[in-house]
């Protein structure tokens, strides 16, 4: 059995590398982290068979690589060139969780999971067309949820629902929330709510939250932790905490999950050399903890 070390290999394009995602590397088990800065795409493939040449076929697994930064479509390229630089049986384990969207979106939705049957179920993603509104929308579209994309500009929500959709058989419904009215029609009988707006930012006023006398809702989800937050009336540390008939989680309530997904995936890269861990597989990987 091998006894070299386990190294993570993070390529962050960011002009920093991300110190959080060293330290959950490490929490999750690799004895080194080497961080690589300001990574772009042309330098992905040497530093690739740097890690897959000095290593034998039965070692590889212990080799592998993370991609973070702040750019998700970047992420999602910097993984394609990863991929086309493997040789065969080269190659090592990689997961993309560029700016933490893979992670967040599958924490999301698991704990969705946790208080509705999601097979059927209506729900609304706010701020959908942003990296982890779509990750989050893809998921629970997935598990069979009839998904509303929300953003303040029904264009931008058209574009990325029929973006989405590609991808689907269960269609995804574009809906405008620029103000309490629009916002209060898309929440309408929906069970679910997620809000994956930017940091700082209110995409969900408590009046137009308590406003649902249908009383469908059964669970929200606010993944911003910075005042002011996503829906208003949800406290940061929430963990189904029951306010207006309505589970409510908050960023540090979700947190948690987060982590545990995060560390798992890592740790689960190193049991092979032949994993690739995205969105969905990160979500089927939360779903087995």
């Amino acid at each position: 059995m091998s006894t070299k070390p386990k190294i993570l290999i993070q390529l962050d394009p960011d002009r920093q590398a991300s110190v959080f995602d060293r330290v959950v590397g490490v929490d999750a088990g690799a004895d080194h982290v080497f961080s690589c800065r300001h990574v772009t795409l042309d330098q992905v493939q040497s530093l690739v068979h740097g890690a897959i040449f000095t290593r034998g076929p039965d070692e590889l697994h212990r080799t592998a690589i993370f991609i973070g930064g702040e750019d998700v479509e970047l992420g999602d390229q910097i993984l394609a060139q990863v991929q086309s630089a493997f040789l065969g049986p080269l190659r090592v384990s990689v997961m993309v969780d560029a700016n933490g969207s893979n992670t967040t979106a599958a924490a999301a939705v698991l704990t969705a999971r946790k208080h509705v049957d999601l097979m059927g179920a209506v729900a609304l993603v706010l701020a959908g067309t942003g990296p982890v509104g779509q990750r989050t929308t893809l998921l629970l579209a997935r598990e069979g949820a009839r998904v509303r994309l929300a953003s303040r500009s029904l264009h931008r929500a058209t574009d990325k629902a029929d973006e989405v959709n590609q991808n689907l058989d269960n269609k995804i419904t574009p809906v405008e929330t620029s103000n309490d009215e629009t916002t209060a029609a898309a929440l309408a009988g929906a069970q679910v709510v997620i809000a994956a707006g930017a940091a700082g930012v209110r995409v969900l006023s408590e009046s137009a939250r308590t406003g649902n006398a249908d009383g469908d809702l059964k669970v929200a989800i606010d993944l911003n932790a910075v005042p002011p937050l996503g829906i208003e009336g949800v406290e940061v540390t929430d963990k189904a905490q029951m306010r207006g008939g309505a589970a409510c989680y908050g960023a540090i309530g979700v947190g948690g999950t987060k982590m545990k997904i995060h560390k798992a995936a890592i740790t689960s890269m190193f049991e092979a050399n032949d994993r690739v861990l995205d969105a969905q597989t990160i979500y089927e990987l939360g779903k087995a903890l």
